[in-house]
């Protein structure tokens, strides 16, 4: 990408996950899609569920992942946007009312209004990572997605509210900064993984989406165009690999690639006559076993994430509300059967989606796997888009050295000028 005119206006996201490690590189295309140019992933050990619990295995594991997508995009990677996921995630609606200064609203009554909405008693050692408007009433007139301009004297507004601990969040910014890379935000994975797989139509009729990683299964669910309701469910693809490593009595990894190649989550879908060899603990020699014997291991470790999942959603309240169904990501939703048994549980459409608005590499990236990936690099670009992106330069600077200096320096610039603006704007309102 060295020569390359657009060096500047690339983005990198980091999906830091119990599994592996996914960093993208990528800028925008006149269309709103994206153009991948890079792409690296590692294994990581160093993370259980979501959350940091080795920094020195994941650092090795972001450093490693980090230099493949740099070697491949042909830049130097200075700041990332990252996904967070865990248990430790909490998230609940919110409003806030403000007037309306100039009977007209501004953006800073927009700004304000979100302010009072995030303004809830978060519990200690909680940090807000997003603040996600719904939807907007000026005076009595309810249901307004865009409010600005608008007249009136009284705006509310209704907001998603997402924190995550604090310690996690640290540990994550950490391990990060420890590669020699600036943290651009940390973004709820799941929310990535949506801009990535869902199209507008589904969030506007009602959508959940359920990304089934490693470690965690991360929940969206989305009416009317906005998001309402997240949600994260302890149950993952380790379980399933732990299954099958306790059944059969096999290491986890003959248990992960077992999983990987030869699984169902179906047991009516596998053929019983189609025998797999299952390697053993110690010396002693491999077994053969059906496929369907797998099937069975398999099957009830998904129907019970399937029912912790549709609990979750009848507990939301939007049961009724999600006609589109439910779509599917993450890398463990891509084994057989698992749409086929989703559909039996929810009884709704499900479809198994991979990240869409994809170029460069995409017969690469089309997978459910990367999905997370390529949403925060949606995210970004989004946020840039609206102008929130101070970091105009998205944090991968061409190779040329001379540049590099220039852009930093750039991006400095960026700042103060925007803190005056800012400092004026409070000194005159």
């Amino acid at each position: 990408m060295a020569g390359s005119p657009n060096a500047s206006n690339m983005v990198v996201g980091l999906d830091i996950g119990t599994s592996k490690v996914v960093a993208i590189v990528g800028q925008p295309t006149d269309d709103g899609g994206i153009e991948i140019a890079g792409i690296g992933s590692h294994p990581s050990r160093g993370m259980k569920r979501g959350v940091v619990i080795n920094i020195e295995s994941t650092v090795q594991s972001i450093q490693r992942a980090v230099e493949e997508a740099e070697l491949m995009a042909g830049c130097d990677i200075h700041s990332v946007y990252v996904g967070v996921a865990g248990s430790h995630i909490s998230s609940m609606n919110s409003d806030g009312v403000v007037a309306i200064k100039d009977r007209e609203v501004a953006p800073s009554d927009i700004e304000r209004v979100i302010d009072s909405a995030r303004a809830r008693a978060i519990s200690e050692g909680q940090r807000v990572l997003h603040v996600l408007p719904q939807e907007f009433s000026i005076d009595a007139q309810g249901g307004i997605r865009e409010p600005l301009g608008m007249s009136g004297v009284r705006l509310e507004a209704q907001v998603h509210l997402v924190t995550a601990a604090l310690n996690a969040v640290q540990n994550i910014e950490k391990c990060v900064r420890r590669c020699g890379l600036e943290v651009d935000a940390i973004i709820l994975e799941q929310l990535a993984s949506s801009m990535a797989v869902l199209t507008e139509d589904e969030r506007e009729l009602g959508v959940c989406m359920v990304d089934i990683g490693g470690g965690t299964t991360d929940m969206a669910i989305f009416t009317e165009g906005a998001i309402r309701h997240t949600a994260v469910i302890p149950i993952a693809g380790d379980q399933v690999t732990n299954d099958i490593a306790m059944a059969l009595r096999t290491p986890t990894q003959h248990a992960e690639e077992i999983k990987v190649k030869y699984a169902c989550a179906l047991t009516h879908l596998a053929a019983s006559d189609e025998m797999i060899k299952v390697p053993s603990v110690g010396d002693r020699p491999a077994r053969d076993l059906s496929r369907q014997a797998l099937a069975e291991v398999v099957e009830p470790r998904y129907e019970e994430l399937f029912t912790l999942v549709r609990d979750e959603l009848r507990r939301s309240g939007y049961e009724d509300m999600v006609a589109a169904g439910i779509v599917l990501t993450g890398g463990t939703s891509r084994m057989e059967g698992v749409s086929e048994l989703a559909e039996e549980i929810f009884h709704m459409p499900v479809r198994i989606a991979c990240p869409q608005n994809v170029r460069g590499l995409a017969d690469v990236v089309r997978n459910p796997i990367y999905a997370t990936g390529v949403g925060l690099l949606h995210y970004a670009l989004q946020e840039t888009r609206h102008g929130q992106g101070l970091k105009s330069h998205g944090g991968v600077v061409a190779v040329h050295k001379g540049r590099n200096e220039l852009a930093r320096r750039d991006i400095k610039d960026d700042h103060s000028a925007l803190a005056r603006i800012k400092g004026w704007f409070k000194g005159n309102f």
